[in-house]
């Protein structure tokens, strides 16, 4: 038997949140995030570990915009995706995936350290791993995050999820640019010269540094967190 294929799931906090109501945290949005995860687990057989994150309840640069201490904001924004992380390992064992937070900041009666040898050996015994408090420093994104823990943890791709309805990385933003069209594949290099907004800068260098090949889709579809983590050629493949 060959080696299980380890994947980070990188999803937005907004993802969690319903544009048909007011609440910072959807139970509906949130279970059937979860009912696809697990299905995704169960069939394709995985090692998977989901970095969540906080911009449904607090952004760090809104805050630091206002005139907030930037630190200080980034700190909130990183309680904030504690608060995403159980609501989703909630979801999750409800589906009956044995779920483990991990925080990069210590919050012992809440959620584990992260510690990077326990966080493989979650994995290894089928157990989802949810990513906390993103690294645990300000000035980061939990892109940048995302991509670090993949890299610690030897994952084998970042599956990136977006909500905002734009399904990969197209020439231009297609919201506002109708002739805009889609990549199937992207170098890393492209992204960069031509500005590409995939994920933040630093989160594409240490991908391209590292050798980790990016998959951009979109979350919000049925059946997409399947296809993403199957490798099926959804979205856009960045690498």
């Amino acid at each position: 038997m060959g080696e299980r294929r380890r994947i980070v799931l990188k999803m937005s906090g907004e993802a969690l949140a319903s544009s048909a109501s007011d609440e910072t945290i959807d139970a509906s949005m949130v279970e059937r995030i979860a009912v696809e995860i697990a299905r995704a687990r169960d069939e394709l057989d995985l090692e998977l570990a989901v970095m969540v994150g906080g911009g449904n309840i607090w952004r760090g640069t809104t805050g630091a915009g206002a005139g907030m201490d930037r630190a200080t904001s980034d700190t909130m924004g990183m309680l904030g995706t504690v608060i995403n992380a159980l609501a989703l390992q909630d979801a999750l064992e409800h589906q009956g995936q044995v779920t483990r937070v991990l925080s990069a900041v210590q919050m012992a009666e809440v959620a584990e350290p992260y510690i990077r040898r326990r966080a493989i050996r979650h994995l290894q015994k089928g157990r989802v791993v949810v990513f906390a408090a993103g690294m645990g420093n300000p000035y980061f994104t939990t892109d940048t995050s995302a991509a670090l823990r993949a890299a610690e943890i030897e994952a084998e791709m970042l599956c990136k999820g977006t909500h905002g309805g734009v399904d990969g990385v197209y020439t231009a933003d297609p919201r506002l640019d109708s002739s805009a069209t889609k990549y199937d594949e992207v170098s890393f290099m492209e992204v960069v010269s031509k500005d590409l907004r995939v994920m933040d800068l630093t989160a594409i260098t240490f991908c391209k540094d590292n050798g980790l090949p990016i998959r951009v889709f979109d979350l919000m579809g049925a059946g997409n967190i399947m296809k993403a983590l199957g490798g099926e050629p959804i979205g856009t493949l960045v690498r």
